[in-house]
């Protein structure tokens, strides 16, 4: 019989990047969907506590987890919580997904989709800023879904890097560590930025065929790309974001004076099936329950 409580593992195992990807894109079309304003409840100590619903006309999720940035670098994870998964007909609990996994697979395939549909070349290399759980998991689906292998690490921790690197190596991919993020810029048209958001980590300008998606920043206060970089591809590119959220929370955009309401969403860009634009594209990423759903969707379709 299928386990209903799954751990890390058998979370992942249901949660393959090219189901993640198709189901994301489908539920982005689901005129059912529902995703209620998140509660994000501060903690003491700097941390914050997570309640997302999300529901369609079968499937109700709630994700229940904390962030606690002071645990990085200590050997705690920085996410911890489950997604617990409901059939809306018979209020069953079917599921309860690992909620790290589920934060880091589903993060990692927004992004993924994201330049599948945007990215104006996607042949690599790719600078992974931040070498954390999300970084490992953005290797990991832009290598087995777009084909991406080589990749530029940097990351505040040079230990973190290291392993990252290793990781790439383990799975005969070309890695390596750097330390300067805005001179690899130059080398790499597909950049992610996954870190704590406490202060800026990139300032260069993107090459002409750029992508950059930037996932740390989350609340108006958080930012991870300097506000000379927002207002270039705000100007001589593009920007998206992940959804309509993103106008009171996206820390990069707000912080650098743009009005975040003209952008387009990830779900515009499926809906109306918009065509790649030219010029460099960033694409801002906060979270959304509806990213959780479309996992959960996964989970239970998966076999």
């Amino acid at each position: 019989m299928t386990p209903t409580l799954l751990n890390p593992a058998q979370t992942a195992a249901r949660l393959p990047y090219p189901l993640l990807v198709s189901e994301l894109a489908l539920l982005l079309k689901d005129i059912a969907v529902q995703a209620p304003p998140r509660v994000v409840q501060p903690l003491p100590g700097g941390g914050s506590l997570f309640v997302m619903p999300a529901l369609d006309a079968r499937t109700a999720i709630t994700k229940l987890i904390t962030f606690t940035p002071a645990n990085a670098g200590t050997g705690l994870p920085t996410i911890q919580g489950d997604v617990v998964v409901f059939d809306v007909a018979t209020g069953q609990r079917r599921l309860m997904l690992d909620g790290p996994t589920v934060t880091a697979r589903r993060t990692a395939a927004v992004s993924l989709l994201a330049a599948q549909r945007l990215a104006p070349n996607t042949q690599g290399p790719m600078l992974i800023v931040g070498a954390g759980v999300q970084g490992l998991a953005h290797l990991e689906a832009f290598a087995e879904c777009l084909g991406v292998h080589e990749f530029r690490v940097a990351s505040r921790s040079a230990a973190s890097a290291q392993a990252l690197v290793h990781h790439a190596h383990a799975l005969g991919l070309g890695a390596r560590m750097v330390f300067d993020a805005d001179t690899a810029l130059a080398d790499c048209p597909l950049a992610v930025t996954c870190t704590p958001a406490s202060a800026v980590v990139l300032n260069a300008m993107p090459r002409p065929d750029g992508f950059i998606s930037a996932v740390g920043a989350f609340t108006p206060a958080m930012t991870e790309l300097s506000a000379a970089l927002c207002q270039y591809f705000a100007a001589k590119g593009s920007v998206f974001v992940d959804t309509a959220d993103a106008g009171h929370e996206a820390g990069d955009l707000l912080q650098a004076g743009l009005d975040v309401s003209r952008f387009a969403t990830l779900g515009d860009v499926i809906r109306q099936d918009m065509k790649k634009p030219a010029g460099p594209v960033l694409f801002k990423s906060c979270g959304w329950a509806g990213w959780d759903l479309a996992a959960a969707r996964a989970a239970l379709a998966a076999p």
